[in-house]
């Protein structure tokens, strides 16, 4: 749980997905003497929510013994489960804590200088300081109020790049703290049609955008899961954002056997009466301990909404100690649209499939032979109905050793149906309207990843839309000691089609060294040719609790082959030049002002 590197995990309740970026406030030391390991946890009931009638709490742990690849647990978990299944905790009786009001306050001071190149209007680096923070207050034994001034997130570590070779959106994981908390329980949707996304908030095409403030209830009232949330953002002209305002409402009531059924309204406004809602009912269902269902059904309007502007999707997952399968089908109307979502492609019908079985001889920790299909067709005005616009069979096995390394041998059988040319992004390739379809076999390999050396690979080849592709991507670490290791990372691609070959390059470099479990230094540095940048992010912390404490953060962004006008040196391409840099120092302090 608490190596000397310092990671922590926590998480909330059975139905929210685990957010290993959500940091609460509670504490842990191990140690090693002559009779084993030890750890102990600290853990304030202000970190907790807890109705009026709590006398008994659920509770497991696990310790996971990285060089025997071993995990064992307090109370028991089924193979096929994790520790996060938590209908398998045990019981921690006699533990009565009576109700108090609390609050507390976490200001933060930042002062920073910047500079952007591509701005003509920026001669210098400019100076700026800051000062907001957040108060989180109980108001009743189940609800908290978190309030939030003047938003600041410089703190956080930057997104790691993708490349992408589509024609749709990629989807970056939410990193910011305020975010963070209660996320899984806002959460409606996913794997392609996510109707909450947060990260559509204080965000304008990829560029950060001030929150000026907004405030959160979340917990349990009259029996039920209660969130509400509001954020309004300002408006940044360079950018061409406007202020808006952001309102989710989310009930959800708790069933037996991991069952649920529950409510979701998002409202974004905006100036002269701009408006976007979603609106939609959910409900999943546990059936035994093997086998979930769930669904939604979802609706959005705003000015000058058409038609089709719905969503529904029903599914099932059935997991025992040797069989797995899931299914899956889900409508997305071509005029749905939700704004504060991530919708990458609208006006489709998905069927999706997946099964797999275990086998566990004595030789291998476990063999995974499974089968997967998933399709897209087209449910588009001008597009014949059922054109399959995607398809992608996936046969393969995974061969895992008792160390941890593993094997995966496979064969896909992709379908792309091209309605509409398209640009692959970073390149002149434009892909001309038709369907393309072919085969793409891959090989992976990870090796033992707790050994000091470790790697892992993947290598492509085969058919790719009009033509072919080959590539891959790999990685290595090294951690010589608990307190450090570092990484290298590369994916590589060489495409050749009729309209044009090229290459892919994407690249990244971090390490971390952790003085103390609480003070680290941490670095990031990454290259993408699509993009023709290359970017460094160098951070500092000295932390308190609860992700609080002292941050010093340099940003620096280097570009290629830009236009004139980006160039401050003149020229219309030059071989590098700075595009942005940033040095940022943040103190930030929690402070108990009631209760706690």
């Amino acid at each position: 749980m608490t190596p000397c590197d310092g990671l922590r995990r926590d998480r909330a309740k059975p139905s929210a997905p685990f957010n290993k970026n959500w940091d609460g406030s509670w504490t842990v030391a191990t140690t090693v003497d002559d009779e084993g390991w030890y750890a102990e946890f600290r853990i304030p009931f202000t970190t907790l929510r807890y109705g009026n009638d709590a006398r008994r709490w659920g509770f497991n742990v696990s310790r996971r013994v990285r060089r025997l690849n071993e995990e064992s647990f307090w109370t028991p978990v089924p193979r096929e489960f994790s520790l996060y299944r938590l209908n398998y905790a045990g019981d921690l009786e006699g533990l009565s804590p009576p109700f108090r009001r609390f609050a507390t306050a976490t200001p933060y001071l930042l002062g920073s200088t910047a500079r952007d190149y591509t701005n003509p209007g920026e001669t210098g680096f400019g100076q700026d300081g800051e000062i907001g923070g957040e108060v989180k207050y109980r108001v009743t034994q189940g609800l908290t109020l978190d309030v939030t001034y003047n938003t600041d997130f410089a703190q956080v570590e930057v997104d790691d790049q993708q490349l992408n070779l589509t024609r749709f959106a990629l989807n970056f994981p939410e990193k910011r703290p305020f975010f963070l908390e209660n996320a899984g329980f806002f959460s409606v949707g996913g794997g392609g049609a996510d109707l909450f996304f947060s990260r559509a908030i204080g965000i304008h095409q990829g560029q950060p955008v001030p929150i000026k403030g907004g405030a959160r209830l979340s917990g349990r009232a009259a029996g039920l899961n209660v969130g509400l949330l509001h954020i309004e953002t300002g408006a940044v002209s360079d950018l061409g954002a406007d202020a808006h305002g952001y309102s989710v409402a989310r009930l959800a009531k708790e069933l037996p056997n991991r069952s649920r059924v529950g409510g979701l309204f998002i409202n974004k406004s905006g100036p002269a009466g701009d408006f976007n809602r979603t609106q939609a009912v959910d409900a999943s269902v546990g059936v035994g301990q093997a086998l979930a269902l769930s669904s939604f059904v979802a609706t959005t309007n705003g000015p000058g909404a058409g038609n089709n502007e719905y969503a529904w999707d029903v599914s099932g997952n059935l997991n025992t100690r040797t069989f797995v399968w899931t299914a899956q089908v889900r409508e997305i109307g071509e005029g749905f649209n939700p704004e504060v979502g991530f919708l990458p492609r609208a006006g489709y019908r998905y069927y999706q499939s997946y099964v797999m079985y275990r086998i566990h001889p004595e030789w291998l920790r476990e063999i995974r032979p499974h089968i997967s299909y998933y399709t897209y067709q087209s449910r588009k005005s001008g597009v014949e109905t059922g054109f399959q616009e995607s398809g992608f069979l996936h046969i393969d096995s995974h061969w895992e050793w008792h160390s941890g390394a593993q094997i995966h041998t496979g064969i896909n059988l992709v379908t792309e149906g091209i309605y509409q040319p398209f640009t692959i992004r970073g390149t002149d390739v434009t892909v001309p309207v038709g369907t393309y379809r072919g085969w793409e076999s891959q090989l992976v390999f990870n090796s033992n990843p707790i050994a000091r050396f470790s790697a892992t690979s993947r290598i492509n080849f085969g058919h790719f839309l009009t033509g072919s592709r080959a590539g891959g991507n790999g990685s290595l670490t090294w951690r010589p000691n608990p307190s450090f290791s570092t990484s290298a990372r590369i994916n590589y691609f060489n495409v050749d089609l009729p309209q044009g070959q090229f290459e892919t390059v994407l690249t990244g470099i971090n390490f971390g060294y952790f003085f103390t479990p609480r003070i680290y230094l941490q670095s990031l540095v990454q290259y993408s040719n699509q993009v023709d940048s290359w970017s460094a992010n160098l951070r500092f912390a000295w932390l308190n609790t609860a992700g609080t404490g002292l941050f010093i953060v340099y940003n620096d962004v280097q570009g290629f082959d830009y236009p004139d006008g980006l160039n401050p040196d003149g020229g219309r391409f030059v071989e590098s030049g700075t595009l942005a840099r940033s040095f940022i120092v943040k103190f930030t302090r929690q402070f108990n002002v009631l209760g706690g």
